[in-house]
């Protein structure tokens, strides 16, 4: 089951890059103020070196970096269902024939969630975990407003607009409207990273294919 679990890793590794395929291969550098980019390229080392330590029984990722980047994906394929408009496929690269963002959106989240319950040990998060994943949040919109300050014309988007998301527009939004989404986003990320670490700790330790 060793050797399964590697190869199941690599390949989630290799749907990480195919969904990141605009920056790293495309060069739209700009594509990488979205926040799907960012964690997806971030999975996608993260599990080559969980698939390379599970081949090689060396050392795996701590278990707060791997459950991080296990909840930033989930959330990303949320964000994409529930709150961004539809990619025009027109103008979406695709990779082995599917678009981009499916492999980003849809392919990564599922296979990242399935790869935590198949192939991670359980109860190893703590508590404290739901707070240090939701630091990056902040961190992230401050990122954005810098760049957006600093550079206003760069993209992603098509017309020039900086910023990536629309619940992060501060031109359109205001500060207040601002403020408040990121309140309730950190709300988001909060609760979904409790039910994660309450999920991690209903699951029995030893996983169904150890790795």
């Amino acid at each position: 089951m060793r050797f399964l679990a590697a190869l199941y890793r690599f390949a989630m590794a290799a749907c990480c890059f195919a969904g990141t395929y605009e920056v790293w291969h495309l060069r739209h550098y700009s594509s990488l103020v979205y926040f799907t980019f960012q964690t997806t390229l971030l999975l996608g080392v993260v599990m080559l070196w969980t698939g390379a330590a599970t081949l090689l029984k060396g050392i795996q990722p701590p278990a707060w970096l791997k459950g991080c980047l296990t909840l930033y994906s989930v959330i990303a394929g949320l964000v994409a269902l529930f709150v961004l408009p539809a990619a025009d496929p027109a103008i979406t690269p695709r990779v082995f024939g599917l678009l981009t963002v499916t492999w980003a959106h849809r392919v990564v989240p599922v296979g990242a969630l399935l790869d935590w319950l198949l192939f991670d040990p359980h109860r190893r998060f703590k508590w404290p975990y739901a707070l240090w994943w939701m630091a990056y949040l902040p961190v992230y919109v401050v990122g954005v407003l810098i760049r957006a300050a600093i550079w206003p014309h760069s993209g992603p988007l098509a017309d020039g607009t900086p910023y990536p998301y629309d619940f992060l527009n501060l031109p359109v939004l205001g500060w207040a409207r601002l403020g408040i989404n990121i309140v309730e986003y950190g709300g988001v990320f909060l609760a979904l990273g409790l039910i994660l670490i309450v999920i991690d700790r209903a699951l029995p330790q030893k996983v169904l294919f150890a790795s």
